[in-house]
């Protein structure tokens, strides 16, 4: 049976639930190499929500230290093309300063490694700093993601691929199921040894960027991703059964879904009128007419706030399959061209690219 612990915590004292879960779950660390992931999607402020906090970071690290690891690095690769940011992107959310000399820009060096997906099958680059350590630590966030559903333990991996290739792959699946499939592919690439997440702030609505937060007052931990991410699901009052990311996951062997396969320590909350994306549980449950949709791109849009946009463009050079144009200021999506992929959402600066 899998165990899931959810521990009371703040941003200001996070220390004793990290303990907890280094207690409970931390493999051997002693004269091991250590990688240390946080969820990075771009360059924030810690209070936006959008990235793991650097006090879990914080904490975690300490944690380590008392252990006597033979290497820590602190590492992601942020974004989906302009990597020239890793360091910038650190700095500015705090996580490089809580970091500190343990900072790596790990997108910098890669090793090859076979992928057979949605859409491809050949090799891929992963950052060389996550393939060899002997413990790959993983600090995903507590949001929904409005391709995905929920970001969490599993979608958290998708960051061990440096460079466009995360933007090249969404291309290459070509729907938002199939992505689901491809996340799963890529986090059994290096499935990670421990799994804390950040749900002292959750963020509902539009994820993985959007302003919608929602206080939640905890961490989760597990040392299995498929086990945390369903506690999670549940919290956002969703069922795990229902996200198709998940569905893979299982038939895969990495992790039950189940009530009664995962033991919580804890109390787990049911966030009342949780706001998820538009494309809810129901629209990735493995319905034919859904799916179908999907496919056919006939779905949701990614559309311009007007009053939010500052017609930056970041939209455009982002967008893999080169659908979005500036029209007037405003980014506007080609229907025949758009994946739904929703990379533009992910990284507009200023919240304003909306899914309707």
């Amino acid at each position: 049976m899998h165990q899931v612990l959810i521990h009371p915590a703040s941003y200001d004292d996070c220390a004793a639930a990290v303990a907890a879960a280094f207690a409970r779950f931390a493999p051997e660390i002693s004269g091991r190499r250590v990688l240390v992931k946080p969820n990075l999607l771009r360059a924030s402020a810690a209070e936006d929500g959008i990235v793991t906090h650097p006090a879990v970071l914080t904490a975690v690290i300490r944690e380590l230290e008392a252990r006597r690891p033979a290497e820590i690095v602190v590492g992601d690769n942020p974004g989906l093309y302009s990597y020239g940011a890793n360091e910038a992107a650190f700095a500015q959310t705090g996580l490089g300063e809580a970091a500190g000399a343990y900072y790596r820009n790990i997108g910098t060096e890669g090793v090859q490694v076979p992928l057979k997906t949605s859409g491809f099958e050949g090799a891929v680059s992963v950052s060389r700093a996550v393939m060899e350590a002997d413990v790959v630590i993983s600090l995903p966030k507590f949001k929904t993601h409005g391709l995905t559903v929920i970001t969490g333990a599993i979608k958290n991996s998708y960051g061990i691929l440096p460079g466009a290739q995360k933007a090249r792959l969404h291309l290459l699946a070509g729907s938002p199921a199939r992505f689901n499939e491809t996340i799963v592919d890529v986090f059994k690439l290096r499935v990670p040894d421990m799994f804390i997440m950040d749900a002292v702030v959750g963020m509902e609505g539009n994820g993985p960027a959007s302003p919608d937060l929602r206080s939640i007052g905890c961490l989760l931990a597990a040392d299995n991703a498929v086990a945390m991410d369903a506690v999670m699901a549940r919290m956002m009052g969703l069922d795990p059964g229902r996200l198709r990311f998940l569905q893979r996951a299982a038939e895969d062997g990495l992790g039950r879904y189940e009530n009664e396969a995962i033991e919580i320590i804890g109390r787990m909350p049911v966030l009342a009128d949780f706001k998820v994306p538009p494309l809810g549980g129901e629209a990735l449950a493995g319905n034919t007419a859904v799916q179908e949709m999907l496919t056919g791109r006939v779905g949701l849009r990614p559309r311009a706030d007007a009053e939010g946009c500052t017609g930056c463009g970041t939209c455009v050079e982002q967008c893999p399959a080169g659908a979005l144009t500036l029209v007037d200021d405003l980014p506007q999506a080609a229907p025949e061209l758009c994946i739904t992929c929703f990379c533009c959402q992910e990284m507009c600066p200023e919240q304003a690219m909306v899914l309707a």
